[in-house]
């Protein structure tokens, strides 16, 4: 499970340094994904594998499962650490995401996302007014 808020900086060629307590995750390769609010998630090849299952075995005659894969398969980077446990953000991906120099690094349980730091710092203090009514609203009442 990843958690937790990380600061790493890109470098000139656009590789960013792993969280060193994600790196064990991402070992065997991961992909790196454009996310609906402009930033990137990177999964581990297997959960992303199994994440797009129904979608890339969906019927390709509707047109918006074609639309879907199509998004996220452009949108996608497969990526192997290197042994400093840097990664290369593609050119493409750091453009979607705004991605320049200061950039922030989520835990979000399956994945890592990888943030503008001013957009994620933007994105957080919005979301945090809404926390605690999140809970209530995604989350069933303990039980007992």
């Amino acid at each position: 499970m990843l958690m937790g808020t990380y600061t790493p900086k890109l470098d000139d060629k656009g590789r960013l340094i792993l969280p060193a307590r994600f790196r064990d995750v991402f070992d065997g390769g991961l992909v790196v994904a454009r996310t609906q609010e402009r930033a990137l998630a990177i999964y581990p090849q297997e959960t992303f594998e199994q994440l797009m299952t129904p979608y890339s075995s969906a019927p390709n005659t509707l047109k918006q499962i074609r639309d879907y894969q199509r998004m996220m398969a452009a949108g996608a980077s497969f990526e192997i650490p290197d042994k400093q446990g840097r990664i290369t953000i593609p050119p493409m991906l750091r453009t979607y995401a705004g991605l320049d120099r200061d950039v922030v690094v989520i835990g979000a349980f399956d994945r890592a996302e990888i943030w503008d730091a001013t957009q994620w710092h933007n994105y957080s203090e919005q979301a945090e007014a809404g926390f605690a009514d999140m809970n209530e609203q995604l989350l069933p009442p303990p039980v007992g």
